[in-house]
């Protein structure tokens, strides 16, 4: 992905019958023993509600939110908002809703375009509501390996009203920290540079949104020591999650003007997104605000540990790139042709025999299953999280030793 020389969205063709995956169906049940020690990194959705969130869940003072009357939800709402320095918030049930919701209120004409970088969730993993739902063409630019992409080629792109043959570029969106290129996190620099291009008086007479899916965007804030405030600066309307690396259960928090938000409002009735008492979840989210978005930097520090471990095997065929490890996103890079991402993710999840024998365990002397993300990429992702603690970044750290000194024993 954005790791240098991979290829955009490169897939490899697995072979069915290979000895890799035969080896690891035969000791799969071995995965599924409950005493096992369980490290799940595949994403950090998988993250649970703390005891401090569910037991505020459980007290939350609640209403029906259709008509308003959900104080603890208008608190995380106008909680948030603040926090970024907006007029006002709305929560929605996931960041696919919030970024959707953005696009429509910003693009309120059927046929208008928005312009995202090739590697976006927006693009990439949303289904293309966009167009689907909105009527909205996304317009792609080719996103760097810090997750940004060139102003010189956005400025390029924008297209305004003057041609009737062309759509209207309408918003701009950014992802930060960027998924796909790592966890990379957005430098204010670049983001200024942004906001005062858009905003350039000579782009033409329709005024063009600027949106900023920052599903993490407290890590990119713990990275850089600054404040989401300060992120967002410019930014007509931010979409942060509260359900991946703050641990609450459910929901995200779109916010803006008050006037963004109250069409934003309207549409999310549209979409099926109007709830009753969703204070109970809003409730966890206040804890995540309070309790969980401090202690993001201790995430950043354990995935760098273990990319420090995997540089430290100098292995020819799993790498890291040490310095683009940002946030909790950690992209492992393969190098050996005849291994595919599927296959070491699948290996990291089974317990052989032998690595048992060679002390590849928890202190309870069962094996560890490392869960990880691959969809045939040329990489596999870890993703940090609260629950991740120091133990289980030690076991992580075993266990990919093990497996990635047994490929460089087969092919050195």
């Amino acid at each position: 992905m954005c790791l240098p020389q991979l290829t955009r969205l490169t897939f490899r063709q697995v072979d069915s019958n290979s000895k890799s995956n035969s080896n690891s169906n035969k000791h799969r049940k071995m995965a599924s023993n409950n005493s096992n020690n369980i490290v799940d990194l595949r994403s950090d959705t998988v993250s649970q509600p703390t005891p401090e969130m569910r037991a505020r869940m459980a007290s939350a003072v609640v209403g029906d939110d259709v008509y308003g009357e959900d104080p603890t939800l208008a608190e995380l709402e106008a909680k948030t908002a603040a926090i970024f320095g907006k007029e006002a918030g709305l929560f929605v049930p996931s960041g696919t809703m919030g970024n959707l919701l953005a696009v429509m209120v910003h693009c309120s004409r059927r046929g208008s375009e928005a312009i995202v970088g090739d590697l976006s969730h927006i693009f990439l993993y949303e289904q293309g509501g966009s167009a689907h739902l909105a009527g909205v063409q996304l317009a792609q630019l080719r996103n760097l390996p810090d997750g940004t992409f060139s102003l010189e080629e956005l400025r390029h792109k924008i297209r305004q009203y003057e041609d009737c043959h062309e759509p209207v570029t309408s918003l701009v969106v950014v992802e930060n920290t960027h998924n796909m290129c790592g966890g990379k996190v957005l430098p204010l620099s670049y983001l200024d540079e942004l906001v005062s291009l858009v905003r350039d008086s000579g782009l033409g007479v329709v005024r063009i949104g600027l949106h900023m899916d920052g599903a993490r965007v407290f890590n990119a804030a713990a990275a850089l020591g600054v404040s989401v405030e300060r992120i967002a600066r410019g930014f007509d309307s931010v979409s942060v999650c509260l359900s991946k690396s703050l641990s609450a259960p459910v929901g995200s928090v779109l916010v803006g003007s008050k006037k963004f938000i109250a069409e934003a409002h309207r549409l999310r009735k549209a979409l099926g997104g109007g709830m009753r008492q969703a204070g109970i979840l809003a409730a966890a989210g206040l804890v995540a605000l309070d309790e969980v978005v401090p202690l993001l930097a201790a995430d950043h520090e354990r995935t760098k540990r273990i990319a420090n471990s995997i540089d430290q095997l100098h292995s020819p065929n799993v790498v890291v790139d040490l310095a683009t490890v940002q946030s909790n996103i950690l992209l492992i890079q393969i190098k050996q042709p005849k291994l595919t991402a599927g296959q070491f993710a699948e290996r990291l999840a089974v317990i052989e025999p032998e690595e048992l024998l060679a002390g590849v365990t928890g202190s309870n002397g069962a094996g560890i299953v490392l869960k990880a993300s691959a969809r045939n990429w040329e990489f596999m992702r870890l993703v940090l999280y609260h629950q991740v603690d120091d133990e289980q970044v030690e076991l992580a750290i075993k266990k990919l030793s093990y497996v990635i000194k047994q490929y460089d024993a087969r092919w050195p």
